[in-house]
């Protein structure tokens, strides 16, 4: 990530779950106890998905604990959902990449830039098993391998 990037939160899940393809970068809206904080790295996106409605996309199920200095006036639900602020163009490209069968829009990572929340979001296709497996087999064959030449074991 570039200078000015703090990244709060990402989701390791999703590129074990996923095949991932096109990324875009999305403002939130949120209130003002919601983005205290998420400075104070108080959010889960581990179930989190975009769904369109009304030619909008909504962030779901991102848990946001709620600021605990905040009173009853700053109180919000914790996983309601949240619009994303994108441009016409790069919605329209995404909702009719979702109506696609099997893709989805998960939210990869959260990060600060110039003082702003914002998200990642990436278009996925869903793994089968098989999938996962042979991605596990492979980091553990990648791992291995570097430790292996790491010890000075392994020569070509």
């Amino acid at each position: 990530m570039a200078d000015g990037v703090k990244v709060i939160t990402r989701n390791r899940k999703a590129a074990h779950e996923y095949h991932l393809s096109d990324r875009y970068e999305a403002g939130i809206v949120l209130t003002g106890s919601e983005i205290k904080s998420i400075r104070d790295n108080k959010i889960n996106l581990q179930d989190g998905f975009v769904q369109e409605q009304g030619g909008e996309l909504w962030l779901l199920n991102v848990h946001i604990t709620p600021y605990d200095r905040s009173g009853t006036y700053g109180y919000t639900e914790p996983m309601r959902p949240r619009k994303l602020l994108l441009h016409k163009k790069q919605i329209a490209q995404i909702i009719s990449r979702i109506r696609e069968k099997g893709m989805t829009v998960i939210p990869t990572e959260i990060y600060l830039k110039k003082g702003r929340a914002k998200v990642e979001i990436a278009l996925g296709k869903g793994k089968k098993l098989y999938d996962k497996r042979a991605d596990d087999a492979k980091r553990d064959s990648d791992r291995n391998l570097h430790k292996m030449m790491k010890s000075g074991r392994y020569e070509d």
